[in-house]
């Protein structure tokens, strides 16, 4: 399999594939394909899988694209401006929030994850349940605004805006810390909670918060009474 990113603000990853090559993504992420190139929509991972992606925000059926003949092209989108990141899930295993997996190939797997504890999970922003990417081969993710990556030290901690946080190795530690100061909390206008990631390992973040961004055209939307 052969990979192109094409395009700067609204990005698409397109995949070459030799025949029998094979990658899934959600169902309605494809944006074109060339002729050769076979479909089957399943619940991937059986029942219990598909229904834990379901509250990821996740498509509860997955889209496959498998290759008939050589050099058949695929290409998926994403969804807002942004950008497209190649990660080796060889390399490493990922935690990823929701939203952010756009496609794979075949031996890349998928399934939910929790966080190890409850409170970062119901105040965390992204919800008490992420992903995680493991098993072998490419896996592509979408990110809101820019990428930026970091690669934490042992002991080392990042704290970061929740919805900036797009994956981070296994190896990461993931809580939830709560803004210090009744002023802060209640003037400093960055919310109750920060996302506390400790090293080991590499972290991607994004510019962007997509949640935040519509929040704030919604609020200009003039409402008639």
């Amino acid at each position: 399999m052969r990979y192109e990113i094409i395009g700067n603000t609204v990005p698409a990853i397109e995949l070459t594939l030799n025949p029998g090559e094979s990658v899934y993504t959600q169902s309605g992420g494809m944006v074109w394909q060339t002729d050769g190139i076979s479909m089957s929509t399943n619940a991937r991972g059986g029942l219990a899988k598909s229904l834990g992606r379901m509250f990821t925000g996740e498509s509860v059926f997955m889209a496959n694209y498998t290759a008939d003949k050589p050099g058949a092209k695929i290409a998926f989108a994403a969804t807002v401006p942004g950008c497209i990141v190649p990660v080796n899930i060889s390399e490493s295993e990922l935690i990823v929030q929701k939203g952010s997996f756009l496609c794979a190939e075949q031996s890349v797997d998928m399934k939910v994850t929790f966080t190890k504890k409850v409170m970062s999970g119901f105040f965390g922003g992204e919800g008490f349940i992420l992903q995680k990417l493991y098993g072998s081969g490419m896996a592509f993710l979408e990110i809101d605004g820019d990428m930026v990556e970091r690669t934490l030290a042992p002991g080392e901690v990042l704290k970061v805006d929740t919805g900036n946080v797009v994956a981070f190795d296994t190896s990461v530690s993931y809580d939830i810390e709560t803004v210090k100061g009744l002023g802060n909390i209640f003037f400093g206008g960055e919310g109750l909670f920060l996302t506390k990631l400790t090293g080991p390992g590499k972290v991607y973040l994004q510019t962007q918060n997509f949640n935040d961004f519509i929040g704030r055209v919604v609020a200009r939307v003039p409402h008639s009474n």
